[in-house]
């Protein structure tokens, strides 16, 4: 992929020719395969594989990754659209996952493997450490898709990457999912071996998978959120009452109007954290960035909005919006699982207060505008 397209991005926010490019690509890659009965055959436990071939044939998975690592060298801007996409279709894939993990891997100058790849970061979910001998023990919850992955990258916090073969006898899988029914599993770590250790320099980033997870899962919030509402108006225009569409009364519009301004933060929030996530790994090593506060405060965003939303949707969409047979569960369901995920809102709510009682009443608005405490 020619370097050139990912230096189009300008200020004003249009797309680079290459985001254009992946835009297109997915959304009509998505719109076409991603239907109602893929993702019914998905929730009976039968596994999109046909539509992760057809991503690969995209060169998604690897998109993130530098062209010398086979790679298209996109941005974060760039595949942004892959984010949003895959959370406005219910796309059933571990997509979100194998773009970082490669990025990260390839960063850390690791040979990176054929996907699906999914993603652990030390020091959140479960009590699993990398010792200086470099194997991994103890335990690791909530892992996306580790019973379909054979690799991982787990990052320690420490400015490490580790690729751990997860089908080693050292590695057993306890099987769980969330409310969308994607695999979140529990893996036990019985001094394992890894495959091999990078060093992960990001400019002030310790917990890369975290950090960029919780990015990741805010950009899949806002498709997911976009959808909701779309599901919405459109039902609030068709379903009539009293003789007219359910869309004509001020109460639906006001809680339509409110969703809708909800997914704009949302949105908006995003759009800042995806800019701050290409100058962070770009940056210096010692330097500042905002990346850490426009994270946080995108999830806190795309999860407030993501409480509010699936409460409006139902409540316009009435009972039938609760049946299985009723296509708006595929979103809803997906938008409390993922809110929840690399960090709920109040979580990172409380990163944020805390970060701002820590720098007291002088160091506030200083922190605030400057977007870090």
């Amino acid at each position: 992929m020619n370097q050139a397209l990912n230096d189009q991005t300008v200020e004003d926010g249009t797309p680079s020719p290459l985001q254009s490019m992946i835009a297109d690509s997915v959304e009509r890659l998505f719109a076409e395969q991603v239907t109602p009965q893929i993702l019914a055959h998905f929730d009976a436990g039968r596994a999109a594989t046909q539509l992760w071939q057809q991503v690969v044939d995209l060169g998604l998975p690897g998109a993130l990754m530098p062209e010398t690592a086979g790679g298209s060298a996109a941005s974060w801007l760039d595949i942004s659209p892959v984010l949003r996409a895959i959370g406005y279709w219910s796309a059933p894939l571990a997509l979100s996952e194998t773009m970082l993990a490669s990025l990260l891997l390839a960063h850390g100058g690791l040979h990176v493997p054929e996907g699906p790849i999914t993603l652990i970061q030390i020091g959140h979910y479960g009590d699993l450490r990398l010792t200086e001998d470099r194997v991994l023990d103890g335990r690791a919850f909530n892992v996306p898709w580790a019973r379909s992955c054979r690799w991982a990258a787990v990052a320690d916090g420490n400015g490490h990457v580790a690729l751990v073969d997860l089908r080693q006898a050292a590695v057993s899988v306890e099987t769980g999912s969330n409310f969308a029914g994607e695999e979140r599993d529990t893996l036990y770590f019985d001094n394992a071996s890894v495959h091999a250790v990078g060093s992960l320099k990001v400019a002030d980033v310790q917990e890369p998978v975290w950090l960029f997870g919780a990015l990741m899962r805010a950009c899949m919030l806002v498709g997911a959120l976009e959808s909701s509402l779309d599901k919405a108006v459109n039902y609030a225009n068709e379903r009539a009452q009293f003789g007219k569409a359910i869309g004509k009364f001020q109460a639906i519009q006001q809680q339509l109007a409110q969703m809708a301004g909800a997914i704009g933060a949302a949105r908006m929030a995003t759009q800042v954290a995806l800019r701050s996530a290409c100058e962070a790994l770009h940056a210096e090593q010692g330097s500042r960035n905002s990346l850490a506060f426009d994270v946080a405060v995108a999830k806190v965003c795309a999860g407030e909005a993501a409480t509010l939303a699936t409460s409006v949707t139902h409540q316009v969409h009435g009972a039938i919006g609760f049946t299985h047979e009723h296509t708006l569960h595929f979103t809803t369901r997906r938008l409390w699982s993922w809110r929840d995920e690399f960090g709920s809102d109040a979580q990172w709510a409380e990163v944020l207060g805390q970060a701002a009682i820590a720098a007291g009443g002088d160091g506030f608005w200083a922190g605030l505008t400057q977007r870090r405490f």
